[in-house]
């Protein structure tokens, strides 16, 4: 993920501390029921789609965004599926991050999915029961995407 501008300029008076920050993450099916994924640049392993809001951005239209920006397809939020506190991230040149992720359930309603941006290696549908190995996150996201059943987690884990 391209770290935007306005986290720049928080990193330079901040240094490598802990930030606390909102994160939108987007499970985006299609017609056929399939999911769209894509292989991140900087980790190389498939993902779902996800990126940060900039200020003022509503997370909706971030997700929107960031699916756009990253897989060339128009989306269409339905629901959110999730909000949560995700554990902190360490990156590789020492910034740490903890994200405070919504989720939601998004249809695709146009584009032709491709790589659109240079943080993506790959970008494809998958059927639910064929997807690419990927993280619990995902696997969790996509799951609760394909269920009409309230989403509860454990405030103490």
């Amino acid at each position: 993920m391209a770290t935007p501008d306005f986290i720049r300029t928080l990193r330079a008076s901040a240094g490598r501390q802990l930030l606390w920050l909102p994160g939108v993450t987007a499970i985006v099916l299609d017609g056929q029921g399939r999911v769209l994924l894509n292989r991140r640049a900087d980790t190389r392993r498939w993902a779902v789609i996800g990126g940060i809001p900039e200020p003022g951005e509503q997370p909706a239209a971030c997700a929107v965004r960031e699916v756009f920006e990253e897989t060339a397809v128009h989306c269409v939020p339905e629901r959110v599926l999730s909000v949560q506190a995700l554990q902190p991230v360490t990156y590789e040149n020492g910034d740490v991050c903890q994200y405070m992720d919504i989720t939601f359930r998004c249809h695709a309603v146009g584009g032709e999915a491709r790589v659109n941006d240079d943080e993506s290696l790959d970008v494809a549908w998958f059927p639910v029961d064929a997807l690419p190995e990927l993280d619990e996150f995902g696997l969790t996201r996509i799951k609760q995407a394909l269920s009409d059943a309230p989403t509860w987690f454990d405030p103490m884990s």
